[in-house]
């Protein structure tokens, strides 16, 4: 017969932080004690798992949160105003991208596959921005980005003169987010905000455009030494690839996109099939996913792609695992 104890546990070892906090909040299931010190916990992981990045690193309402967490989540954070410190996602994006892999996979495990298919979505937007970090030394920082790629000869967020010759492949769009990102950091708060919502992941399309697909560079891709530039070129081909395959696309058949089906997990696994043996015609897509067979990762090469992608070695967080074992440590 399952004591409250044995279901609290089940639900920590699900993740059902939501769930869980409920039950605790109740008042009659754990010591006082003690539950507080779950609550917040609860109220941490849930945040993470809902990937709810803006206030990563935040105290929580329902109570304290071990430091330790709060400064692995604060990596993954994006700063919420110009001068913020630590610069969080903005110094690098790897963090985030092991942090992904771990929502990802908990998400498959838990059959979740709208969060999951989110999650992937959110991964594809920022890709080209994690292939270019080796080259830029940050993650498109506004603050920093300007050494990189302003200056003479440089056509990054210049508006297209009416009647010219177009020889830049970013659309208005971009171009406008391009030429904002170059001053974004002597906005206020509010306005460096909106520019993070409606903005920033334009400016990693952009990039990627730049690296992977423009027939007449500037200055941005020419000022770079050739092995640099061949390897990013490389890096950003292989981020489209995965942003246009059908794994990313599966979001428009979900409540995150702009349909009302929910993907199930064969249509999932059917989808990163399809994605890998288009990946696959690329040399260094190939090289990574030569091992996916054997990755017991749910989506099979996942990782070893990203890490392609970021020229480092990704693999999954154990952060939500972390917050689990703390749970179920203070239940017993």
């Amino acid at each position: 017969m399952e004591t409250a104890k044995d279901v609290l546990t089940a639900l920590a070892r699900r993740h059902a932080f939501g769930d869980l906090e409920a039950l605790i909040s109740q008042g009659t299931l754990v010591p006082d004690a003690h539950a507080k010190a779950i609550a917040a916990l609860c109220a941490f992981g849930q945040r993470v798992l809902d990937l709810d990045a803006e206030d990563f690193g935040e105290p929580e309402a329902a109570g304290e949160v071990p430091r330790d967490l709060l400064d692995r989540a604060r990596a993954s954070r994006m700063p919420q105003a110009p001068r913020e410190r630590p610069r969080g996602a903005l110094a690098s994006l790897r963090p985030a991208y092991r942090l992904l892999l771990e929502v990802i996979a908990i998400r498959w495990h838990r059959r979740d596959m709208a969060a999951l298919v989110a999650a992937v979505h959110i991964a594809g937007e920022y890709l080209p921005m994690l292939a270019w970090e080796p080259v830029l030394g940050h993650a498109g920082d506004p603050a920093l980005i300007g050494a990189s790629v302003d200056g003479e000869g440089s056509r990054f967020g210049v508006p297209v003169e009416p009647g010219s010759a177009r020889m830049c492949e970013h659309t208005r769009p971009e171009r406008s987010a391009c030429d904002r990102t170059l001053r974004v950091s002597k906005e206020p708060p509010s306005g460096w905000r909106n520019y993070l919502d409606r903005q920033h992941s334009q400016v990693a399309s952009a990039l990627g455009d730049c690296a992977a697909r423009c027939r007449t560079p500037c200055t941005v891709m020419t000022r770079l030494d050739d092995l640099v530039r061949a390897g990013l070129t490389e890096r950003c081909r292989l981020a489209a690839d995965f942003t246009e395959g059908a794994l990313v696309k599966l979001r428009h058949a979900a409540p995150v996109g702009h349909g009302f089906g929910v993907p199930s997990p064969e249509e999932v696994k059917r989808a990163w099939a399809r994605a890998r043996t288009s990946l696959a015609h690329q040399p260094l897509g190939k090289a990574a996913l030569a091992g996916a067979d054997d990755d017991p990762y749910p989506l099979p090469g996942l990782p070893a792609l990203f890490s392609a992608i970021a020229a480092d070695d990704l693999r999954p967080d154990t952060l939500l695992h972390d917050v689990t074992r703390r749970i179920t440590s203070t239940l017993a």
